[in-house]
């Protein structure tokens, strides 16, 4: 397995997402299939869904469907899949189990594996007395099959009479005693493996299915895929996966391995969980999920309220880099032009939940009002409030360069449309004074007075007004704001009062008065 980058102009790059439904899609997951479907994307090649359901025990009812409409939110339209077709179906596991059986007694036929017909107890019992005569394998595998209950130590005859019979059985597969084998991965390199100290692994399992690393390595070459793009946890199951294809005969076309680093808690300690997110406040999954056994809800990036495609910007810095740029903003189409499984590093990647944010504020700022209005009205009408379009925009244009995500919207915009309640205590007692009511009875007479409320217009004439009239612009602007947005926030405060018009400000002044 030496490297070798042409293969990509030989081959047509086929590349495969395959996840099990055993929950929702965590950010590892997202970032898998986002590598997979850029790499796909710079190479020309074709991006296929499939779903590797062997493990019923761990099934979770709605888990495929979530997987796919979070691919679908994302922005990842895949070329192959159930639910798009193609010529190398199915593409669920499930589906194709007729298959593995056939190729499980062919390694079996050849040699290469062996039928096993150890208990639970027999196994458990064995891994005891190797623990407790501290044996420096302590595995199913070349230093420990000679003393079970197997086809290599049965017999051919014992076998048959065995299976005959029904007895529950296992296919594990043969590993070679003593061979020194040197891999090589696209990300890391030269990887090493000494068969002496690897499993027997199991291939086909008592319940009449596969284990994900037959099911693997056969759907993978019946499907032609080139480039095999996954995560580090995978990096150990190389050998054992690069002796699957040797044992069918199958190197020629054996498609290349990367292997992705982790993605790191926020202080680097280890690989990011749900727990992390749960504990510090952050998503770990791109789409609300709903647990079916607790009915527990973990919010998902899209209900938080970033852009997808803020989100696979973000996605696509964890562990690559586009080279020699300090850009941070692409576009999908420009990742799928820079992605190259070459600049993704082998060290994990710490995630930073304030530098998503940052990301999303990006986008969030970049977008046209109009876009933007859509959030607003629609978190407005939850609340009962009709808002036009024209409105909407106006609003966003105001109040969205202080806004990090489309959930930020409607909470900052609310004044605008509802007086205020209450008025923030902290800034009611740093700028209402004594004489706060008088100033603000006469900026009243001097708002009366002005018939162009634009706030260009004004800013010019309340400016004038408080500097010819000797005042302070704190002691008037401030109590001002307070008493239109009911805390100092929001934008420059002639736009609000522009927006609100003359009677509803003068009104809304004369109520803080009134409360005060």
């Amino acid at each position: 397995m030496q490297p070798n980058y042409f293969f990509i102009n030989k081959v047509e790059v086929r590349v495969r997402f395959a996840p099990s439904p055993t929950g929702a899609l965590h950010l590892g997951g997202v970032r898998t299939a986002l590598f997979n479907y850029l790499f796909a994307r710079k190479n020309g090649g074709k991006f296929i869904l499939r779903i590797e359901d062997t493990d019923q025990t761990r099934f979770v009812p709605g888990a495929e469907e979530y997987i796919i409409k979070s691919l679908e939110w994302i922005g990842l339209d895949i070329d192959e899949s159930d639910k798009q077709g193609g010529e190398y179906g199915p593409y669920r596991q499930s589906d194709r189990k007729h298959l593995y059986r056939e190729y499980a007694e062919q390694l079996v036929n050849q040699g290469f594996a062996y039928y096993a017909f150890d208990t639970p107890e027999e196994l458990d019992a064995m891994r005891k007395d190797l623990e407790q005569k501290k044996a420096s394998v302590q595995s199913y595998g070349p230093a420990t099959r000679n003393n079970m209950k197997n086809q290599l130590t049965l017999g051919q005859q014992k076998t048959e009479e065995l299976l005959a019979q029904g007895v529950p059985y296992v296919i594990r597969f043969k590993m070679p005693e003593d061979e020194k084998l040197v891999l090589h991965d696209i990300i890391r390199g030269e990887v090493k493996a000494d068969t002496a100290i690897l499993d027997d692994k199991v291939l086909f399992k008592s319940d009449g299915m596969p284990t994900y690393h037959l099911a693997n390595i056969v759907d993978d070459h019946l499907m032609k895929i080139s480039h095999v793009i996954r995560g580090e946890e995978w990096l150990p199951s190389l050998p054992l996966h690069y002796l699957l294809y040797r044992s069918f005969g199958w190197t020629d076309t054996m498609p290349q391995f990367a292997h992705l680093p982790l993605i790191l808690k926020p202080d680097g300690k280890g690989k990011l969980s749900k727990r992390d997110g749960d504990r510090l406040g952050f998503p770990v999954f791109p789409l609300n999920w709903t647990d079916p056994k607790t009915g527990e809800v973990s919010k998902g990036y899209k209900e938080t309220g970033y852009f997808p495609e803020a989100f696979i910007n973000m996605m696509a810095l964890l562990g690559w880099n586009p080279g020699n740029t300090t850009q941070e903003i692409f576009s999908k189409k420009e990742l799928c032009q820079l992605f190259s499984l070459e600049h993704v590093t082998k060290s994990g990647s710490k995630f930073d939940p304030e530098k998503n944010k940052w990301f999303n504020k990006q986008y969030l700022e970049k977008k046209p009002n109009s876009e933007l209005a859509q959030y607003l009205i629609e978190d407005a009408n939850k609340d009962g409030i009709n808002i036009s379009q024209a409105d909407a925009e106006k609003i966003c244009g105001l109040i969205k360069e202080r806004a990090s995500f489309t959930t930020e919207l409607w909470p900052s915009a609310q004044y605008f449309f509802i007086a205020p309640q209450e008025y923030d205590a902290t800034n009611m007692k740093k700028y209402y004074k004594q004489e706060t009511p008088e100033l603000l009875k006469q900026s009243i007479e001097k708002l009366k007075e002005i018939d162009d409320f634009s706030a260009q217009n004004l800013e010019t004439q309340i400016s004038n007004w408080i500097e010819t009239s000797g005042l302070n612009f704190g002691k008037v602007l401030n109590p001002m704001r307070i008493a239109l947005a009911g805390a100092c926030k929001g934008p420059h405060i002639f736009d609000i009062i522009e927006f609100l018009g003359k009677e509803e400000t003068i009104k809304r002044i004369e109520t803080l008065i009134a409360k005060n």
